[in-house]
């Protein structure tokens, strides 16, 4: 239930914005945005659930970028006839790359409280026992050559 209310939160907010971009300012339609917003948003949780734990937000955002700036560049060369998108493919990304900061914030908080209610051993330390001798020596063995063994 988490990942469905995390994901309509980043949907709706990344819809907002990039409509506000490229709809308002660049006259792009209400459905390449959608379309835009949806392939956007599935690549873009799919990442931060697996890559975002293993690095800090910075270096996630920075990524988020780099992935918005393609997928908008060229999914909006691709939908629309005309000019070029990079410029409004730029803005997009770095509007797009703020709101994952704080996405990312809202993610890794969560994800903290979900682990201290359902807490799990993160450090197993295994002993194994070992021992010097090669061979066990065998008490109830009579050993005629015990003495020359030592």
């Amino acid at each position: 239930m988490e990942h469905i209310k995390a994901m309509a939160i980043k949907f709706i907010g990344s819809l907002v914005l990039l409509y506000i971009v490229l709809g308002l300012f660049y006259g792009m339609s209400f459905g390449n945005v959608f379309l835009i917003t949806l392939v956007w948003g599935i690549a873009s949780y799919l990442g931060a659930l697996f890559i975002l734990p293993r690095i800090n937000n910075t270096i996630a955002t920075i990524g988020d970028f780099g992935l918005a700036f393609i997928i908008i560049w060229l999914m909006g060369e691709n939908l629309t006839y005309g000019g070029s998108v990079f410029i409004p493919a730029l803005i997009s990304a770095a509007g797009l790359a703020l709101f994952e900061y704080f996405f990312h914030k809202y993610i890794s908080s969560n994800n903290s409280r979900e682990e201290s209610n359902n807490p799990r051993p993160t450090n197993l330390q295994y002993q194994t026992e070992s021992s010097k001798e090669l061979t066990p020596k065998r008490t109830d063995f009579n050993n005629e050559n015990e003495d020359t063994i030592k």
